[in-house]
């Protein structure tokens, strides 16, 4: 039986009622689902942040083709949203999947680039985490003929290194030993791909930043090596990114990781991850 929509009359009566008394009362757009909201809207809004290389700059990226393929898996056209990290991903979480930007903008349907990670999933019970599609950490890049070693930070000597101050890398080697190495940073830099390009220049020695940063600038370049940092404080497996939704989203979550299965089973993803110098792998 099709549902049917409540007079004004039955609304007052069932008000405060629930289950299919409230269903009833409800507009058309808010009994429909996320999926179904999506597919008669006919577009997928996803969130990305805004100066990620090489995931988006300037509306290019891995992360912008990867939203490209998951609307035309759904049969609807992209709506891109991007938008500048907040102080932490709890927040980032909050205004782009379950609630929205005090500024009046978001949620969106699916937000890309989200760690698989357990404490952050349990601290955000509103959100679903699921569709690992990379897997980033953190390394160093070095000019072979200067630096030809680099087991511990210790082999470093004197040789400045570039790296975003406000990073993890940053933080790592900034406490690193004590402050040991703390003369020789460059830390001005914004990401990891400007440390990468002053590294591929000659101004430094040594760059640090995030892998798939350092790899968009000089993968391919016999020169260079790229490794794990050396200090034990950082994460040697690294950490799997995916992606977000509201967690009632569920026929949502299923429909788009079936689409991620699919792109990366047809080599698309690959593809993708080509088009932006990495070189991928299962999450």
């Amino acid at each position: 039986m099709k549902p049917t929509t409540a007079s004004r009359r039955d609304c007052l009566r069932w008000l405060g009622a629930s289950g299919a008394a409230a269903l009833a009362c409800a507009p058309l757009h808010l009994r429909a689902t996320p999926l179904e909201r999506v597919r008669e809207r006919g577009a997928l809004t996803v969130g990305l942040y805004h100066d990620m290389p090489p995931f988006h700059v300037g509306g290019q990226g891995i992360d912008v083709e990867l939203a490209r393929a998951l609307a035309e898996s759904l049969g609807v056209r992209l709506s891109l949203l991007p938008f500048h990290a907040d102080d932490n991903m709890n927040d980032d979480l909050r205004n782009m999947v379950w609630r929205g930007h005090y500024l009046g903008y978001g949620p969106a349907d699916v937000l890309l680039h989200v760690p698989v990670d357990r404490p952050l999933m349990e601290g955000n019970p509103q959100v679903s985490v699921f569709a690992p599609y990379y897997r980033d950490r953190v390394v160093m890049a070095r000019q072979l003929e200067r630096v030809p070693r680099l087991e511990t930070l210790s082999q470093l000597g004197a040789d400045k290194v570039a790296v975003p101050g406000q990073s993890l890398a940053g933080w790592l080697l900034i406490g690193a030993d004590g402050g040991a190495y703390r003369n020789q940073l460059i830390t001005q830099w914004k990401d990891g791909a400007e440390t990468a390009r002053a590294l591929l220049r000659g101004e430094v020695a040594v760059a640090a930043g995030l892998a798939s940063e350092m790899e968009s600038v000089l993968r391919g370049d016999p020169r260079f090596a790229i490794a794990p940092m050396p200090s034990p404080r950082a994460p040697r497996d690294g950490w799997a990114v995916g992606m977000a939704v509201k967690r009632d989203a569920t026929e949502l979550a299923q429909a788009l990781q079936r689409a991620v299965n699919e792109i990366a089973a047809s080599g698309r993803l690959r593809q993708i991850f080509e088009h932006g110098n990495l070189a991928w792998q299962a999450a």
